[in-house]
């Protein structure tokens, strides 16, 4: 199938439900995910692919949405970061960055989050300087990266003692 510059209609598979958005192939996977299905929480923020701000999952690899074509994303799972506040096992991680008071002004926090759930879903006892190597392309510019490592490595230990 060929696309031209006109919208089309393209099927997302986004924290475990389709949606079709219609988009142009310029759309990235970050505009269409808040322009069209209205899920805010992904940021966009320096629309470069520099900061992971805009951090989502793609068959839960963490992947820069704004530097991510909607149509490339087309035929994966999806997950943003209203699907980690829904997720029974994962909702600990936002719980602990509550805790921990993880964020100042919040823009680099749903990235973050999205990169220690990753993390933890591949590595359940992450030491701190695995926290650090997962967090390692999101750039915080309030500098809570030390309340970041103690809220994903509390969360890791709440995830473990709840296995």
């Amino acid at each position: 199938m060929e696309y031209g510059p006109e919208p089309f209609p393209l099927t997302l598979h986004v924290n475990g439900k389709e949606h079709t958005v219609n988009v142009e192939p310029r759309t990235t996977l970050a505009e269409a995910l808040r322009m069209q299905l209205n899920m805010t929480g992904t940021k966009i923020s320096c629309d470069r692919g520099v900061c992971s701000s805009c951090t989502v999952m793609l068959d839960r690899i963490p992947v820069n949405s704004c530097m991510t074509l909607a149509i490339d994303a087309a035929g994966h799972q999806i997950t943003t970061i209203e699907g980690i506040a829904e997720d029974e096992h994962l909702k600990v991680l936002p719980a602990a960055f509550v805790r921990h008071d993880a964020m100042q002004c919040g823009f680099c926090t749903p990235g973050m989050v999205m990169s220690c759930a990753a993390l933890l879903e591949k590595n359940p006892h992450p030491s701190e300087k695995d926290v650090r190597y997962a967090v390692s392309g999101n750039l915080c510019r309030c500098g809570t990266y030390p309340k970041v490592f103690a809220a994903t490595l509390d969360a890791a230990g709440e995830l473990v003692s709840k296995a």
